[in-house]
């Protein structure tokens, strides 16, 4: 069981990153709360050792996409859709393109996760296919099959 100060430091170093990956998924500021809480309820328990600071901050975008995606299994979330302001996240929309956040929250996961993860986290494809445990190559067909998906939506190329 890791002390309070690494679980404190662990929040102050991950915890922007991981509320804006759980926002991008489930679009509620309560349930948001409750995958912070679960990831560090998770970082707490477990005695992981990290090889890097890179291994241990994928570490936390796994375990907060896989939480994500447990709560979006539940029936209520099949059920019901509620959403907040995205601002609050530190997701605000691009003052020239409004509506490439806006559709981009429409994508599958899948294409959402790479999309999220390359654009606004800056990761690499080889970097995000470690993180998402898929090939390269995977990581490159989601990644062309979200921009299609996104011109579509938009009429155009938005992130060309």
């Amino acid at each position: 069981m890791r002390c309070e100060e690494e679980v404190s430091q662990a929040i102050d170093k991950y915890g922007d990153m991981i509320r804006r990956i759980c926002f991008i998924h489930l679009k509620k500021e309560t349930d948001v709360d409750d995958i912070f809480q679960n990831v560090f309820i998770k970082y707490a328990t477990k005695d992981i050792a990290y090889a890097s600071a890179e291994h241990e901050k994928a570490w936390f975008i796994r375990v907060s996409i896989n939480e994500c995606q447990s709560m979006l299994r539940g029936w209520f979330h099949q059920k019901v859709d509620l959403r907040d302001d995205l601002s609050k996240y530190g997701l605000a929309e691009p003052a020239h393109h409004p509506e490439v956040l806006q559709a981009i929250l429409k994508l599958r996961d899948t294409y959402r996760n790479v999309v999220y993860l390359y654009y606004y986290e800056g990761y690499k494809i080889t970097e995000i296919a470690k993180i998402l445990n898929r090939s390269e190559n995977t990581i490159h067909t989601w990644m062309k099959r979200a921009k299609e998906q996104l011109k579509e939506m938009l009429g155009g190329d938005p992130l060309a």
